[in-house]
């Protein structure tokens, strides 16, 4: 989702607070899901699941999210649509002041559900497009008549007036397909298309043999920056940390500094996030630094959520990028990039290990070779 920043006054009650900015929080209200989409983190069915925080326990966990900063709180799934008090939820983070946003698949999306998402204050929410016809779609999502659903899904939202973007996992079956469906995006009415890499976790182990190379990684990377001046949706990488080294390799390369005026907020963000502004939470109330690094960090139904963030070792060992190993660790560009840790850890096991999927060589490293 789009960050947006205000800094914090002296006198603000986040003011005084420790530890990394809190500034984008994933929250998986339900594991529930309608659909079996082949690369799931979750393994997502219709469940059901036991141990779902409930109403109570999700209003406390927002006052407590609110105690340690003021992020964007993306409700997502599963099917969030499944949670009965979905909009309640919504409306309770909204009324402290939260951006709430949300993570449908679109299928299951009626114009009540439209208007209730309006009346809870929900900002934006995301849909996924992973192929630009109906085939290429429902075979990723594993259900037939998903990719019209995702589309009447997103004409219905529009019609209430809620912004939307299209969210797309890059695997060689959809790479040539890309540009399609950016433009597919446009046509849409879309705001904004992010892009995400496979991280083979959940179902995606089983599709590993799908995820691009780091060459194509490299290659749908530069294409993506490429957009830059040819869409007039806002574009975001994510689970692609490359991509914020190569933004500004490119910009070295046609003479420009990255700043916020020249390249927005891709100039003032990281690649990696997890741990340092952005966490997950799962529906039992686990802790994790993202929804496909699976390291418990801590239970919001055993420990403040505002200690978690704060103190966790590991969100701790993650904050300090001179734990990075590798060339990761040696890489002029960790402060802006830092690797998946996820990709990482199932390659390794050592979620500070160097990416698998880079082609980039350090600086030192050159030296020495």
């Amino acid at each position: 989702m789009t960050e947006h920043r205000h800094p914090h006054p002296a006198n603000h009650p986040h003011a005084e607070k420790k530890g990394s900015e809190l500034r984008l929080v994933a929250w998986e209200v339900t594991r529930n899901c309608n659909l079996s989409c082949v690369h799931c983190r979750a393994a997502a069915t219709m469940g059901p699941y036991t141990g779902e925080l409930d109403t109570a326990a999700c209003r406390n966990l927002l006052d407590e999210i609110n105690a340690t900063g003021n992020p964007i709180v993306i409700l997502t799934g599963g099917e969030p649509l499944l949670r009965p008090d979905i909009f309640e939820i919504a409306r309770y983070g909204t009324d402290l002041g939260l951006r709430m946003v949300m993570a449908p698949n679109g299928t299951m999306i009626t114009e009540a559900s439209a208007g209730q998402m309006v009346a809870a204050g929900i900002r934006r929410i995301s849909i996924s497009l992973d192929g630009a016809t109906r085939e290429k779609h429902d075979a990723f999502r594993g259900v037939p008549g998903a990719f019209e659903g995702a589309l009447r899904g997103i004409r219905l939202a529009k019609a209430a007036g809620i912004e939307f973007q299209i969210n797309t996992t890059i695997t060689k079956t959809n790479l040539e397909e890309m540009p399609k469906i950016q433009e597919l995006a446009v046509s849409l009415g879309a705001v904004a298309h992010h892009i995400f890499l496979l991280v083979p976790t959940g179902r995606g182990k089983y599709i590993a043999d799908q995820a691009i190379d780091a060459a194509q990684y490299e290659s749908a990377l530069n294409w993506f920056y490429d957009q830059r001046e040819k869409t007039p949706l806002q574009l975001k990488a994510t689970c692609a940390p490359h991509y914020y080294r190569i933004l500004r390799q490119r910009a070295r390369e046609e003479g420009k500094t990255v700043t916020f005026d020249t390249h927005g907020l891709d100039a003032v963000t990281r690649g990696c996030l997890g741990g340092t502004g952005f966490c997950f939470i799962s529906h039992t109330g686990t802790v994790q630094p993202c929804g496909f690094l699976e390291l418990d960090c801590g239970n919001v139904t055993r420990r403040p959520f505002r200690e978690i963030w704060n103190h966790s070792e590991i969100f701790l060992s993650l904050r300090n990028y001179d734990n990075l190993k590798g060339k990761c660790g040696c890489c002029e560009y960790k402060r802006v990039c830092g690797g998946c840790r996820a990709r990482a850890y199932e390659a390794t096991g050592d979620y500070l290990s160097e990416e698998p999927l880079c082609t980039y060589q350090p600086g030192s490293k050159r030296k020495e070779r």
